[in-house]
């Protein structure tokens, strides 16, 4: 059985990628996984392939397990994994919930590698991991400092498994975005804290462009120009000089 494992799926990027690979791409089934299982169930009508709605909370071991289990009965071969489960709070560290700040590191990147891990025996050559990193990936962020960590252990993590697995035929890549317009918004911004977006972009044109460059053998995916001159600019100036602009920018003192 050929399937596609996508988390988040209920909203934002992780639906954009079902709907975008069911549409590329012929699978026997899609395993959707998020907490709102209904959310998942209304995606069946605008796919091909059989929707699998799980509903699962990846920051609790438990369910990494319970998915783990779910592979061992199936034995299916996941041709695509997407891990795109994953939040942020846009308020300083100090203003910001302990229990918050471990669910952040747990979802983003504790789980992300262990969804992982547990799908490694089922991916054969020629499957594709996409992780959903960020633009913060590549830069300290002050006032979304946790977050900007998680995704900087995300491209790395990515970037360095792609390597490792060469020689299995598996590709890995590391979806790094700018801002996306989706629900991610309603979860993230608190407080006035972030409040200058230079630029904005839809979801659907980040998952295309990831789509591509996964073909044209790439380990991260970057979309919009603006984006790509950021991340440039970044690998040229010293840290400190980045976030100092990056703290006028958002008028943080």
């Amino acid at each position: 059985m050929k399937i596609a494992v996508i988390t988040g799926a209920s909203s934002g990027m992780g639906r954009e990628f079902v709907t975008q690979l069911d549409a590329a791409e012929q699978f026997d089934e899609l395993w959707l996984i998020a907490r709102r299982k209904e959310r998942l169930e209304e995606l069946q009508p605008l796919v091909r392939a059989k929707v699998r709605a799980i509903a699962l909370d990846l920051t609790e071991k438990e369910s990494i397990a319970a998915y783990e289990q779910m592979l061992k009965d199936e034995n299916p071969e996941i041709a695509v994994l997407v891990n795109a489960s994953g939040f942020g709070q846009f308020t300083s560290f100090a203003s910001t919930e302990l229990d918050t700040l471990y669910g952040m590191v747990e979802l983003n990147a504790r789980a992300l590698m262990g969804m992982t891990y547990v799908s490694m025996p089922y991916l054969k050559e020629g499957s594709r991991v996409y992780q959903m990193g960020s633009l913060s990936s590549f830069q300290p962020v002050p006032c979304i400092n946790v977050y900007g960590a998680t995704k900087a252990f995300v491209l790395s993590f990515s970037r360095a498994l792609n390597v490792e697995w060469k020689s299995r035929g598996i590709r890995v890549m590391a979806v790094c975005p700018f801002w996306v317009k989706t629900e991610f918004f309603d979860r993230a911004k608190k407080d006035d804290t972030i409040s200058y977006y230079s630029n904005m972009y839809e979801a659907k044109n980040v998952v295309k462009q990831a789509l591509r460059d996964m073909k044209r053998g790439k380990d991260v995916s970057i979309h919009g120009t603006a984006a790509r001159l950021q991340v440039f600019g970044v690998k040229l100036l010293p840290h400190k000089l980045v976030m100092k602009i990056w703290c006028k920018q958002q008028k943080i003192k």
